[in-house]
């Protein structure tokens, strides 16, 4: 086998191995998304469990959405500067419609911790 040959078997199978690897793993690197419906964040550790997820919306649907906090801070949505507090252990819902198109940050406020994005269509 030539030099030449010898380099094409290696790279198709560095290859095979990235495209096996990446459908293991799911497919895509992006964290877990929801899309319309009611939505769930659960805050652990003043940090998104299950990481920064993406909520999708379509303009003029009703976002609607819950976070679950272990920690107290202000719940802030981005673009639409909605502003909500949330208690240690508490909860709290926002629900509006989808007026805005494009990506929003949702983060704890006083943190400065992402915790999803908002998209709408």
């Amino acid at each position: 086998m030539s030099r030449n040959s010898r380099i094409g078997v290696l790279a198709g199978a560095v290859v095979a191995a990235i495209v096996a690897f990446v459908l293991a793993s799911g497919g895509s690197s992006e964290k877990a998304t929801h899309t319309s419906g009611h939505a769930y964040i659960y805050v652990v550790g003043a940090k998104p469990k299950g990481g920064v997820q993406t909520l999708t919306y379509n303009k003029g649907e009703q976002v609607v959405f819950t976070v679950f906090s272990d920690v107290a801070d202000e719940i802030h949505i981005h673009g639409f500067n909605f502003k909500k507090d949330v208690t240690k252990n508490g909860s709290v819902t926002f629900s509006f419609p989808a007026t805005d198109q494009g990506g929003h940050v949702i983060e704890l406020e006083k943190r400065g911790q992402q915790i999803a994005n908002l998209e709408v269509r």
